[in-house]
Parts: structure tokens; C-alpha cells; sequence
């Protein structure tokens, strides 16, 4: 199979080698996949952009937007063979939803909105669309394969919208310190008992996890970054006091836990 030769390609020549790939001709493995295969690609593709944003990798960015946009045409690839919708089909449905949800910049009454404003009227306009009946509905509609710290972000923030909140940080704190004792609780009745039934410190840790969750959302911080920060942090000092033991001419599994504390300690106050 001949594909044309050209000095810059576009959108159309990727929908186009999509489809010569999944076609009788095409790639024996490219036609084997289905929907429910590609879901591991659009997630591993999904974080590697992400990566790159992180790491201001413009390069990458480029490469891994092009990695991420061919699962997508892939699906819609898929979706088109089984007669369920095209590649222009989605084209079309996400403008008119962003003209839709736009109403302050294409609607009839055009209107000026600050950057804090736009956010409510994308969900007003969101749920004249959906037409959900509750508050439940919409804390259903919030997908369930979605990171479960950004989840319960989500979920708490459409209860917070209808004044199912806390009114303070205080009082979070006291919630926070409420189910760390809980947990705790649970902890010491299973060394006293040691029956390694972890089902009440699941139960109590997942609670302890939700609250902390929402506690970021008070302080409109997203609670994966947050998380990713805390974990980029505990690499980068973990870094250091293995180059620490390495200058003394040691490894890591020669030092005792005591030892790798006071070069933690070291490194976290340097």
C-alpha cells in the first residue's frame, strides 16, 4: 500500500493512514484492536502529555499531543466501521457544544465575564444540556474511572454548589483530626486482635482520603497535583541522601533506618 508523499501532512492525512491501517490492507494488529484495547493507549498517552507540560518539554509536547490524537482518530475510526458516528460527527458535537457553553462570547447578548465568572456559567449552560434532575445525577455523571482523588474533588465541589459544605478550614481540620483518630482506632483494635482483617482501616483510611480530598478543594488546590508535588518532592530529597551515603562511600541498604533519618533530616533543613 502506497500512501502520498508529502513535505507537511494534516489532520485529514491522519484520519486517512487511520483508516488504510484498520482496512483489509492495512496492519494485521491495528485491525485486531478494539475500544476496550485502546483504553490502556489514551490513558498512557493522556499522562505522557501531561509529563511533558510539567516538564516544559515543548518538543515532547508536540510529539505526545500527536500520540494522544491518534487514539483518538483511532476511535473514532472504530466508531465509524460500526456505523455509530465519524470523525466529523465528533468534530461537530464539540462545537457546538463549546458555542453552546459559550454564550458571553457567541450568543445573541454577548456579554463581558471575568475568568472567575466563565466557570459557572459553563455549568449552567452544562445543565440546561444535561438536563440532570439532582445533584446526585450530577455526582453520578463525574466518571468513575477517573483518578479517585479528582473524583472526590468533583463529587464534593457539586455538593458544595447547593451549601453542603463546611463552613471553615477549621472545622475541616477537626473532621481531619475526627477520622485520623478513627483510623487510628482501628489500627491499635488490629494489633490487639491480629486477625489481618484490613477491612475497617480500608473503610477508615478511604474516609481520612475524601476529607483530605475536599480540603483541597477548599483551598481550590486539585488534589492529584498536590499529591503529584508531594511525590516529586519526596524523590527529589530521596535523591539526595542516597548521594549523601554515596559520598561516604556507602550504599543505602548499608545504612541502618536510623542512619538514612539523619541524612533525611539533613537533606530536609539544607
Amino acid at each position: 500500500m502506497k500512501f502520498p508523499q508529502k513535505n507537511a501532512y494534516d489532520f485529514q492525512d491522519l484520519c486517512q493512514i487511520v483508516a488504510d491501517l484498520r482496512s483489509p490492507q492495512g496492519c494485521a494488529w491495528d485491525r485486531a484492536q478494539t475500544k476496550e484495547d485502546l483504553i490502556q493507549y489514551v490513558m498512557e498517552e493522556a499522562y505522557e502529555v501531561i509529563d511533558a507540560i510539567r516538564k516544559q518539554d515543548m518538543a515532547g509536547l508536540q510529539e505526545e499531543l500527536g500520540d494522544l490524537c491518534i487514539q483518538i482518530v483511532f476511535l473514532a475510526q472504530i466508531a465509524a466501521e460500526q456505523g455509530a458516528f465519524t470523525m466529523d460527527d465528533v468534530c461537530d458535537g464539540v462545537v457546538k457544544k463549546m458555542l453552546f457553553r459559550h454564550p458571553h462570547v457567541f450568543g445573541s447578548d454577548e456579554e463581558t465575564l471575568t475568568k472567575e465568572q466563565v466557570p459557572d456559567t459553563w455549568e449552567a449552560q452544562k445543565q440546561k444540556e444535561k438536563q440532570y434532575k439532582s445533584i446526585t445525577e450530577q455526582m453520578e455523571s463525574v466518571p468513575a474511572s477517573m483518578p479517585a482523588l479528582l473524583r472526590a474533588y468533583k463529587v464534593q465541589a457539586k455538593a458544595a454548589k447547593v451549601g453542603f459544605d463546611w463552613p471553615d478550614a477549621a472545622a475541616m481540620l477537626d473532621k481531619i483530626k475526627e477520622e485520623t483518630q478513627e483510623l487510628e482506632a482501628e489500627v491499635y483494635c488490629q494489633d490487639e486482635e491480629d486477625n489481618g482483617n484490613n477491612g475497617k482501616i480500608s473503610e477508615e483510611l478511604g474516609d481520612l482520603m475524601l476529607v483530605l480530598s475536599n480540603f483541597s478543594r477548599f483551598f481550590a488546590l486539585n488534589p492529584e497535583i498536590v499529591l503529584t508535588n508531594a511525590i516529586e518532592k519526596f524523590i527529589n530529597r530521596f535523591r539526595a541522601v542516597e548521594c549523601k551515603s554515596q559520598l561516604q562511600g556507602l550504599s543505602l541498604a548499608d545504612l541502618t533506618l536510623a542512619e538514612m533519618d539523619v541524612l533525611w533530616e539533613e537533606t530536609k533543613h539544607s
